[in-house]
């Protein structure tokens, strides 16, 4: 192996932009931002990644970017970066030219990275702790960075441009997506390419979703706690390359198969958005390892503590947090995103512990650097943009209060819904701001009811099987004795924890579920569903599955064939079928009971078991379980998603969560003749009775059961 600098290679000046290594045709230009470093060594790397061939000095250095350009390198090419500078964590510097580096803008990874204590900067189990040197190589046990050639034939594709408000999004994991899926080939599971079958994109389709959000799919690395256990970080929130994919999800290594999963899923009208941690990296805190941009220059990349420059801020909860305030690190970020939009095509990005990018030197501004740099890019102009708006910090909780242009996810509403459902007093005034589209938080800015992403269930909680099947956590298999994981899940067993043959309390369950996704649908806003639970997905009452790469996380596609899994599966499809047949359950405007149509009816109206409009008694009565829903299409004429008026028919929700059966009476609407079922969660796929029932007169609704009706109207009503 090398061990000092050579000069074999012809080496020219080359270029301070862009950054990373870039191939042109000719040759290959490095380049390379590190304001304090002394000096930087490009690492050359036989095709197997584990012989160094060459140290090659970068040349030259023009606004803090390191650079050179070396005309006879090539597409394949694997490299690293060894980074010289002083080694002073007290000052906030950790340069160690003994460990192999990531490049920050490598396009594409080589290898996994293997554990070993030669990838702390610092000698482990020295007294002196990080403040000490470590001498050992650890280049042979690194992943390797590789220059592509970005050449792909993209022919017609077309981003979908799915309006907001006729989005439907499916949170799915690649990996555990596809690893049990009988129409993907067996070397193509867990992969970008299985996500790519026509088996897999047919099912998509036939559900009805508009856009696959796909967990972290940037290259991550798995943790040193967990491997030494035999765990993996199965979800891949441990990001170390921001323009690179994660290599074990590629059964070629070139970046052509993400390219073409984008393309076929795109022609079948699907869009992607991609999970991104921007928030963080993978190299941990002070007594992390250095893996790349620790060592290329740690002052820079993270947020120190302004008096102990030794030691990390920790917003994030991960041990750093990256430096949006410095223009170079905002820079990489800005690039990386406008790389996976132009040269990846992806439609959208949801940005985990978002309020920490969001973070100025005194706390969340919504005027940050970041969020306005994102609000004026052209590139980013079109794409789908959700935050999860929260982090540890002090103020971290920041729902509502992003910028215009931006969704968030509304954990306010999965609380709510669940907590109804389970039975919770008190609960109806929120529960019917939250299906309204949370305009509380919301509407401030010109924002629309699709800024809320609504969600009962996602990768981070119980499943939506095991919400109904469990009331406390399960995770001792992730091996911090049930530790991990949140505790306060407004989740019900409905008798018996877990599994049970009982089958009441069975069909309780899954009335349970149905109930959820009723809610979680045919409510304003954007609807998010988690992968899986159309077909009652269990993790056996795991909440924190983040490092269960095994059967617990992979979805079993077999439960397609049970009865119970065929029938939800069929519910799924009618109720967002239901979604997209209606406008009046995806609108653009909030709605607030001040417009009106033609017959005098207002465009919402929440009404009593009696069939009369709620007073503001009737919303202080913490007893009420059960309350009626009426969306009437005709009035305002809100603009669709095309900008033109739309004018739909009239709507009627009914939920119950009380135990027992609830009479309830079907208002009387000028010009309406009476009332169909259109959606009916009794029935196990959901289907309604289609018989008319007149207006005025009661029905018996079940226990925990919601209803659908819709108006059969007089063809000679006001306004027809």
């Amino acid at each position: 192996m090398a061990s000092t600098s050579s000069s074999r290679t012809t080496v020219w000046p080359g270029k301070p932009y862009p950054l990373g290594a870039n191939w042109d045709g000719f040759g290959v230009n490095f380049a390379l931002f590190s304001a304090n470093a002394e000096k930087v060594e490009l690492c050359l790397f036989d095709k197997t990644g584990q012989r160094e061939l060459e140290r090659i000095l970068l040349p030259e250095r023009t606004d803090e970017v390191w650079h050179g350009y070396l005309p006879d390198a090539r597409p394949g090419q694997l490299y690293g970066y060894r980074v010289h500078g002083p080694y002073d964590p007290m000052a906030g510097h950790r340069f160690n030219p003994h460990k192999l580096l990531l490049d920050p803008y490598a396009k594409a990874h080589f290898g996994a990275l293997r554990w070993s204590d030669a990838h702390y900067g610092y000698r482990v189990g020295s007294t002196k702790e990080d403040l000490s040197f470590d001498r050992r190589d650890n280049a042979r046990s690194m992943p390797k960075c590789r220059v592509v050639d970005s050449a792909f034939t993209w022919g017609q594709d077309r981003h979908p441009d799915v309006p907001w408000s006729d989005t439907v999004i499916y949170e799915a994991h690649v990996r555990g997506f596809t690893m049990r899926h009988p129409d993907v080939p067996a070397p193509m599971r867990g992969t970008f390419a299985g996500m790519s079958t026509q088996g897999v994109i047919e099912y998509l389709r036939a559900l009805g979703i508009t856009a696959v959000e796909l967990l972290p799919v940037q290259s991550f690395t798995d943790d040193h706690h967990l491997v030494m256990q035999g765990l993996h970080n199965y979800w891949g929130y441990n990001s170390i390359g921001f323009f690179a994919p994660e290599p074990r999800y590629m059964t070629t290594g070139v970046l052509s198969e993400f390219k073409t999963m984008v393309a076929r899923l795109h022609e079948a009208g699907i869009e992607v958005i991609l999970d991104v941690v921007y928030n963080h990296t993978g190299e941990g805190n002070h007594m992390g390892p250095t893996l790349s941009f620790k060592g290329i220059d740690n002052a820079s990349y993270y947020r120190l503590l302004p008096d102990q420059k030794r030691y990390y801020i920790n917003d994030t909860g991960t041990g750093n947090t990256l430096n949006l305030t410095h223009p170079r690190v905002l820079q990489m970020v800005m690039d990386s995103l406008r790389y996976w939009v132009s040269e990846m095509h992806v439609d959208g990005f949801r940005f985990d512990l978002a309020t920490v990018l969001g973070r100025e030197i005194y706390g969340f501004d919504p005027g940050a650097g970041f969020l306005d740099a994102v609000r004026q890019d052209p590139t980013l102009a079109h794409v789908k943009l959700i935050a999860e708006p929260w982090d540890i910090g002090p103020g971290g909780y920041q729902v509502g209060n992003f910028p215009p242009g931006w969704a968030e996810w509304n954990d306010r509403y999965r609380d709510t819904v669940r907590s109804y459902w389970k039975g919770d007093e008190g609960k109806l005034p929120e529960l019917a701001g939250r299906i309204a589209g949370s305009s509380d938080l919301f509407e401030k800015g010109g924002r629309r009811p699709w800024s809320s992403v609504n969600f009962v269930t996602a990768h981070d909680g119980f499943t939506l099987h095991d919400t109904v099947s469990y009331n406390e956590k399960h995770n001792l298999e992730n091996g911090e004795n049930n530790r991990d994981g949140h505790s306060n899940n407004h989740s019900w067993n409905h008798g018996v924890e877990g599994p049970t043959d009982d089958p009441a309390i069975k069909a309780l369950r899954a009335r349970q579920m149905r109930n959820l996704l009723t809610t979680l649908f045919l409510s304003q806003g954007t609807p998010m569903m988690l992968a899986g639970d159309e077909i009652a997905h269990s993790q056996k009452g795991n909440n924190n599955a983040y490092c269960q790469d095994n059967a617990t996380s992979w979805l079993d596609w077999t439960q397609r064939q049970t009865r119970d899994g065929a029938d939800l599966l069929a519910f799924v499809k009618r109720v967002i079928a239901l979604r997209k047949a209606h406008p009046v359950l995806r609108r653009t405007a909030f709605l607030h009971g001040r417009e009106t149509s033609a017959n005098g009816l207002k465009d919402i109206v929440w009404y009593t078991p009696r069939g009369l409009e709620k007073t503001a008694e009737d919303w202080r009565n913490p007893q009420a379980r059960s309350i009626g829903l009426l969306l009437n299409g005709h009035a305002g004429r809100y603009p669709g998603s095309d900008g033109l008026p739309v004018d739909d028919g009239v709507l009627m929700i009914v939920l119950n969560a009380h135990a027992d059966p609830v009479s309830f009476t079907l208002p009387a609407v000028p010009g309406g003749l009476g009332w169909r079922c259109i959606l009916d969660t009794r029935v196990a796929d959901g289907a309604g009775d289609e018989r008319m029932l007149l207006s005025g007169r009661p029905i018996l609704v079940d226990g925990r059961t919601a209803l659908v009706f819709s108006l059969v109207e007089s063809p000679d009503r006001p306004g027809a």
